[in-house]
């Protein structure tokens, strides 16, 4: 049996796009996030909600409202996922592990990666 805990949490942030050799104009969204992890349940649970939730926020405070050029050469929803996924395993507890992150941009766009 595998077991997974799931948390969602939004945020806020301003990007261009390179698109081919075009930029767009610099525009915001809502992005909302999932994040899956895996692990084993001892003594009735993987871990905490309320810990994940802010291992999770801990990481999109540093592009919460924030223009993502400045951070990013170009930050399309795939980098910006790649980027959280990568903050984000590495600050998760021994023995649990990221499985798949969604990132939507606004409501009708997203990216899934999976582990």
């Amino acid at each position: 049996m595998k077991a997974r805990l799931i948390v969602r949490t939004s945020f806020d942030a301003a990007h261009a796009v390179k698109i081919e050799n075009d930029w767009e104009e610099l525009h915001g969204h809502t992005f909302f996030l999932e994040v899956i992890v895996e692990g084993p349940i001892k003594h009735g649970y993987i871990m905490d909600f309320v810990k994940l939730r802010k291992t999770i926020e801990s990481v999109t405070k540093e592009i919460d409202h924030r223009n993502l050029n400045k951070i990013f050469d170009n930050p399309t929803t795939e980098n910006i996922a790649l980027w959280l996924a990568d903050k984000i395993k590495g600050k998760l507890p021994d023995k649990v592990i990221l499985k798949r992150l969604v990132l939507w941009e606004g409501s009708d766009y997203g990216v899934e990666l999976e582990w």
